[in-house]
């Protein structure tokens, strides 16, 4: 066996290097959190900014993304701090960090290009426009069209009149795979570039072809960081399919499980929705507080967020001991118990 040479003091600092891990505990050197925010600045900053710099950070700090709304779901703004109360298992916690600005979001928008699109792409067309009218210069986004499988048809690096060109190219046509489009977007935000991140489903409702399953689909949506929104052009008629009929039911289940919403609308309010919903994920208060008591067995922790006002607020995440996973949706109002 050949003999390894190398000079004494060269081996003697590797040596050092080799021991240098062991001398900090295992919490530290294997950290899974969601990285508490000192600023506000910090909050908008990208993942990669976040993740592959030192971890200097208070990572005991819980933030909760809400929103605020009224009887018509409609965002309220301009809210205090002490107007909020945040209660883990029953025990009121004290609120360290706050902010309500409106920073850059990763978005994505997916629209039905299935055959019954087939005279109504002219408008989801125009609610892509309504919806990006809102948006911020440094948002992140992409658009996917569906129709028998999704295709990514652009993403942040080309201007929404891009965007446009793009689409007008399109033709409806074909079945509907609705369940594979989502669970592509909600894969491709695994590399989105904020921490904020939102879906919008624009379609007629139904999934005739998709590889995958609704309670699938509904799995790996509850168990993403995404907000999933649906704007649903749900029609009457007598003829429609077994598809077309369980369609908004289906899709209300999805955008419930992440703490979004579907908003049935006629066809000529579907830009007007789009714009509504824009704003609506454009206007979140994020709550931070250190736990008052420290999880050890590793179970959901409980969390309740009241405001001091009769409105009413939706909560995105249930607290771990290791970090964020997906609560779905939770209606909150002055009164909940």
């Amino acid at each position: 066996m050949k003999k390894i040479r190398g000079r004494p003091g060269l081996l003697a600092l590797l040596a050092i290097l080799a021991l240098i891990p062991s001398a900090f505990p295992e919490s530290l050197r294997k950290l899974n959190l969601f990285p508490a925010q000192q600023s506000k600045e910090a909050f908008s900053r990208p993942t990669e900014d976040l993740t592959d710099q030192p971890l200097r950070m208070d990572v005991d700090l819980v933030l909760v993304p809400v929103m605020v709304t009224d009887v018509l779901n409609r965002p309220i703004t301009g809210l205090e701090k002490d107007r909020f109360a945040v209660y883990q298992d029953g025990a009121r916690q004290q609120i360290s960090y706050f902010s309500s600005e409106d920073g850059p979001i990763s978005v994505g928008v997916l629209l039905d290009l299935s055959g019954s699109m087939n005279y109504k792409f002219a408008v989801e067309r125009a609610a892509v426009s309504e919806f990006f009218r809102n948006a911020n210069a440094q948002d992140d986004y992409f658009v996917i069209t569906f129709s028998d499988h999704p295709t990514l048809v652009t993403n942040g690096a080309r201007s929404i009149e891009a965007i446009q060109s793009d689409l007008a190219m399109q033709k409806p046509d074909g079945p509907t795979a609705l369940f594979d489009a989502i669970d592509l977007a909600i894969a491709r935000m695994r590399f989105a570039k904020y921490r904020r991140r939102a879906l919008l489903v624009i379609s007629d409702g139904g999934d005739n072809y998709s590889r995958h399953s609704l309670r699938q689909s509904k799995k790996f949506a509850r168990d993403s960081d995404v907000w999933i929104y649906a704007i649903g052009i749900f029609g009457t008629g007598q003829f429609r399919t077994l598809e077309e009929s369980l369609g908004q039911r289906w899709l209300n289940e999805i955008t419930e499980a992440t703490g979004g919403r579907t908003i049935a609308v006629d066809l000529p309010k579907v830009p007007e929705a789009a714009a509504a919903i824009s704003q609506e994920i454009r206007n979140q208060y994020v709550l931070g507080y250190k736990p008052s008591r420290t999880p050890h067995d590793g179970k959901p922790q409980k969390i309740k967020i009241k405001v001091e006002v009769s409105l009413s607020a939706r909560q995105r995440y249930t607290y771990y001991k290791t970090g964020f996973v997906p609560a779905g949706n939770k209606a909150l109002s002055l009164y909940d118990k």
